[in-house]
């Protein structure tokens, strides 16, 4: 008889991980007890984003006009990349799992670009500006439209991308 009849058998061992990461689709990026932001073939993804996010917003910042001296172009700029992130990360979150394509897509659009295209350090700098010339009220106005309006924004896209995936899904 059994000295210890409670006694389990160990569990197999886990099969080993794969040697590349499947997510990663055809780009063939190695997954060796890196974590994911250190992969070069995602480094590479959010360097070409964030390439074209910062000439468009280089680009935009030059067409609008900033009345007074007044950050408008760092504020369309800010509130429109958090209402496209906020539609962005909807969209892909209702799409599945973060893995394979929507990672791709999500590390481009939504880092890279979206990442260089807003600017919190000219929104900053800008605040700074502002207060430091006496311009208090533009100086906290500015702070209140950029941080208030960036959260409506944000949810606002959220909220376009989810009634969208609603209506077509009917």
């Amino acid at each position: 008889m059994d000295p210890q009849p409670h006694r389990r058998e160990p569990a197999p061992p886990a099969p080993a991980e794969p040697d590349v990461d499947t997510d990663a689709g055809t780009l063939g990026i190695r997954r060796p007890d890196r974590p994911l932001h250190l992969h070069p073939g995602f480094i590479l993804i959010v360097v070409l984003g964030g390439l074209a996010g910062a000439l468009a917003r280089y680009g935009l910042g030059l067409a609008l006009p900033a009345p007074g001296g007044w950050p408008l172009p760092t504020l369309v700029i800010n509130l429109a990349g958090a209402a496209a992130l906020g539609i962005l990360l909807e969209a892909l979150a209702r799409r599945g799992p973060d893995q394979g394509g929507l990672r791709v897509a999500r590390l481009l659009a939504g880092t890279g670009f979206l990442g260089a295209f807003t600017t919190y350090s000219t929104f900053a700098v800008d605040a700074d500006r502002l207060l430091a010339a006496g311009r208090t009220a533009a100086g906290i106005g500015y702070l209140a439209a950029t941080l208030l309006g960036g959260a409506a924004a944000a949810a606002l896209g959220i909220w376009a991308a989810a009634y969208h995936h609603a209506r077509s899904t009917r």
